[in-house]
């Protein structure tokens, strides 16, 4: 397969990740979202553009244990929950060394969920309903970079930082935002042909959380790796891509603080499934869109279920 130039110049990496949509982090997940970051849409341009990227996700899942939530204690755990981000990424023209590639983007995510429990309160238990929509957890990515090795390989280089501005309460079981801080740096490896149109895409990365000061609760170091293998072929006047997708979570240090009752409370989790995409040019503008689901197992103190992400980029 012969690929046009514009192929590789719509990798347009808004490195958008929407506030996790539906466990408090001490219910053992964090501010990373599998499938966010996976694949050659997810990359960092390695020329200049600007990118408005839209991302939709629904997820659905369940925990039939206790997970610690916004200072509650509930089980039988279920969840559902929407959310869209808006990604603005600018690639400025200058590079910082030959084949070295500087961006920065910023994305504001809106999150639906609901989430239902059981609650006890002395020898009562009785099962809660929650449900609350609103901004989620600003993403900060003031330093994301790109290195040529080749026109096929690349390697990826970004910081994210997540500010706690989502809606949050204690003692409520659906809350739109974490209530701390989150810096999470990922390393991506990224090969692309452009004659025979194979994908295979790895990120590593991990996240370095604060307490939360309204549970005394801080979350341990979590580690996470995302990967794509794809084949891209021509199809109705653009690329098209199918393959499949998968991710890896493990928390790696014991949760502590005076709220973490439930002890080092450590998380993990995978999840594996299809993945398609398709190019085209759309005017003077690229646009790449992406589907995917990711259906997890191997879960442990968290809720368990299913991803499905829709991705949809203009690079200008």
């Amino acid at each position: 397969m012969k690929t046009k130039p514009t192929l590789l110049a719509a990798w347009c990496g808004a490195g958008v990740l929407l506030a996790p949509p539906l466990q408090a982090e001490e219910g053992g997940t964090g501010h990373y979202l599998p499938g966010s970051i996976a694949s050659f849409v997810d990359a960092v341009p390695p020329t200049p553009t600007f990118v408005a990227r839209l991302n939709a996700i629904y997820y659905d899942g369940s925990f039939s244990g206790a997970l610690p939530i916004a200072g509650l204690a509930p089980v039988n755990v279920d969840a559902q929950s929407y959310a869209a981000g808006l990604t603005l990424l600018w690639r400025p023209k200058f590079e910082l060394a030959p084949g070295l590639s500087y961006a920065l983007s910023t994305t504001i995510p809106y999150v639906w969920l609901e989430v239902a429990g059981d609650v006890t309160a002395g020898a009562t238990t009785v099962r809660r309903t929650s449900s609350v929509n609103g901004l989620g957890d600003l993403v900060l990515m003031p330093v994301m970079l790109n290195y040529a090795l080749s026109r096929d390989v690349h390697l990826d280089l970004r910081g994210g930082i997540y500010a706690p501005t989502g809606s949050y309460e204690v003692g409520r079981l659906a809350n739109t935002g974490k209530n701390f801080w989150t810096f999470e740096p990922t390393f991506g490896f990224l090969y692309f042909g452009q004659k025979n149109g194979i994908e295979a895409s790895v990120f590593v990365g991990a996240d370095f959380n604060t307490e939360n000061e309204a549970t005394s609760y801080q979350s341990g170091t979590q580690f996470h790796l995302d990967g794509t293998l794809a084949q891209h072929f021509k199809l109705a006047g653009g690329f098209a891509g199918a393959g499949l997708t998968g991710f890896w979570y493990d928390q790696l240090s014991a949760d502590s603080g005076g709220g973490a009752t439930f002890g080092p409370f450590k998380a993990q989790t995978a999840g594996v499934g299809p993945v398609l995409s398709y190019t085209r040019k759309l005017g003077k503008a690229d646009l790449i869109a992406e589907v995917k689901w990711l259906h997890e197992v191997e879960t442990r103190n968290r809720l368990e279920g299913d991803y499905l992400w829709l991705k949809l980029i203009f690079k200008f």
